[in-house]
């Protein structure tokens, strides 16, 4: 079976898909049946990613009449940690967020949060303009705006006379 990429909001929460539910359910039975069940050094079913995959980030994406804005929550990244690329209809969103406490593994109750890369690659419904883009970070949320390309402006041209 392919393993499908878990999104931002997943591997955040801890929660599985139904596909993964049904699968963790099937490895179980099987363990109970005398059959091997893998898991990791915790006791942890093995739906656990490796460290160096990247989570996909969750996002929000709207029109205004002139821009097309994207939201994402990246709290506990630096800026310079962020990557935004943006063409024509197409933005792609990439960073790390890093653990800065040193506590040793044994020392933990629960470990939920989500240190390590993320990136999210987003197809526009409209061509946007890529190089008026404003990215604004504000508690966490990351707002970009990135204005559309006016199909319905025109220009005269003055011709001159050599």
């Amino acid at each position: 079976m392919e393993k499908k990429k878990r999104s931002f909001f997943e591997r955040l929460t801890g929660s599985l898909s139904l596909e993964e539910e049904d699968e963790q359910e099937n490895n179980a039975y099987a363990g109970r049946n005398g059959k091997s069940e893998k898991n990791d050094k915790k006791g942890v079913a093995s739906w656990i990613e490796e460290e160096n995959d990247e989570a996909e980030l969750t996002v929000d994406v709207y029109q205004t009449p002139t821009d097309m804005v994207i939201q994402t929550m990246v709290a506990g990244v630096k800026p310079e940690d962020l990557e935004i690329s943006v063409a024509r209809d197409v933005v792609t969103v990439r960073g790390k967020r890093e653990e800065s406490r040193t506590i040793d593994e044994d020392n933990y109750f629960t470990k939920e949060l989500y240190w390590g890369k993320f990136s999210r690659t987003i197809s526009l419904p409209a061509e946007v303009e890529p190089e008026e883009v404003e990215a604004t970070e504000r508690h966490g949320l990351l707002t970009i705006k990135i204005k559309k390309v006016d199909k319905e402006k025109k220009s005269n041209i003055r011709v001159k006379s050599i």
